[in-house]
């Protein structure tokens, strides 16, 4: 709380900065609101002071892996090899939590705890699980998720161009992999591949040291510069049969990873709109113009009010959206719709909070500068708007409307 006022008034207290106007994190138990803060002080004290430096320079934090692995949060969802086995809605609000101070960290969690453990612990063998997952969730082996391609994004489903071509007792992969965060450091690569055989998707773990990898940094990025994604090329590297995910056999299979962790990143888009929304609200209550806390003003108030009006709504229906995984009621197009209107809203959130900062508002040491420009990576990865609305439109007309 801060006082203000002067001359013969007496000074009066602010509201908090808050952007849980409804209260939500309030619903939940005492253990996990507990949780929730102990994440979020993790982020404002060990992250924060540090993440506009490093992401600046487009590297990574590595010294705080040790402390984030304290944290006990990896693989939140996941039942056994060490992993907390808490709800999906406790793993989207701490995606939130990270989001709010940096979507990057966000980013490099949701790779490591969802795509990369998630691929192992839903399509894996128990030999694969037991070997990967403990220390995985320790932070002490890191993973990375090879789908997208140069040439094949939203057309993974039936156009990925690298290939697996069984040998023997092992397996010959080659073909390139785009935008792979973690991929410069993993030690693990999830690589998925057309079986030249019988056309089928599979999913392969790729060992770092495997001969015939290379992994290029993707330099010069706008956003999420702190994540290291790499280009990922791979020249007929061998792969064992027991380094194949057992239960991968088709995109379908697949498609139950995207669909687990695509939630995720709704919750991520909310956390980096409330970061925007905080930042700008404290930013005009200090901020004084005609003598007066910018805040103060008319048309400053009615930006502040809409960003809240959707950050509420986009709480709201995250909220929804992680009760249903819960029950396990969760589809395609719930996880879809989600992705779509938080992505668009964060864009809409994070532009006023840089117009109620003015020039400033450019300006990294303020953050909303890095909020802007993560927004737009959050708003195109796990399906780009149109591929998500079509997965929506396909749910309610009955009609597919992709080529």
């Amino acid at each position: 709380m801060k006082m203000v006022g002067g001359g013969d008034h007496k000074p009066r207290e602010l509201p908090p900065i808050e952007g849980d106007f409804y209260h939500l994190g309030h619903t939940l138990t005492d253990d996990q609101r507990a949780l929730q803060l102990k994440v979020r002080t993790f982020m404002e004290n060990e992250v924060k002071p540090l993440v506009n430096r490093y992401w600046l320079k487009g590297e990574f934090p590595f010294e705080i892996i040790p402390r984030l692995a304290e944290l006990n949060v990896c693989g939140v969802t996941y039942e056994g090899y060490g992993c907390p086995h808490l709800p999906f809605l406790m793993e989207g609000i701490l995606a939130m939590e990270m989001a709010r101070v940096d979507a990057s960290i966000a980013t490099f969690f949701g790779v490591q705890s969802g795509l990369a453990m998630g691929s192992i612990y839903l399509l894996g063998s128990e030999a694969q699980k037991q070997e990967w997952l403990p220390r995985m969730q320790k932070l002490q082996t890191i993973g990375a998720f090879g789908l997208t391609e140069p040439e094949v994004g939203s057309g993974a489903a039936g156009g990925l161009t690298t290939t697996a071509k069984r040998q023997g007792d092992g397996w010959v992969l080659n073909g390139q992999k785009k935008w792979i965060g973690n991929a410069t450091f993993a030690d693990v690569i999830i690589i998925w591949a057309k079986d030249l055989d019988d056309g089928q998707v599979k999913g392969f773990l790729l060992r770092k040291d495997t001969p015939g990898l290379d992994v290029e940094k993707i330099e010069d990025k706008m956003a999420l510069r702190i994540v290291q994604n790499g280009l990922i090329t791979l020249r007929s590297c061998v792969v064992q049969e027991s380094d194949r995910l057992q239960n991968a056999n088709t995109f379908k299979d697949t498609a139950k990873v995207l669909r687990m962790t695509r939630a995720g990143v709704a919750w991520e888009a909310v956390g980096c709109a409330r970061g925007a929304y905080e930042s700008a609200l404290a930013y005009t209550r200090q901020r004084k113009q005609f003598g007066r806390p910018i805040a103060s003003f008319q048309l400053i108030q009615n930006h502040l009010v809409e960003m809240l009006s959707n950050l509420t709504a986009m709480q709201t229906m995250v909220f929804r959206l992680s009760q249903l995984q819960d029950e396990g009621k969760l589809t395609d197009e719930h996880a879809s719709l989600a992705k779509v209107f938080c992505t668009l809203r964060t864009r809409d959130i994070v532009s006023r909070a840089r117009e109620v900062m003015g020039g400033n508002g450019i300006l990294l040491q303020y953050d909303v500068a890095r909020f802007v420009a993560d927004a737009e990576a959050i708003y195109s990865y796990e399906g780009t708007k149109e591929i998500n609305t079509l997965i929506v439109g396909r749910s309610i007309t009955g009609s597919s409307a992709f080529v």
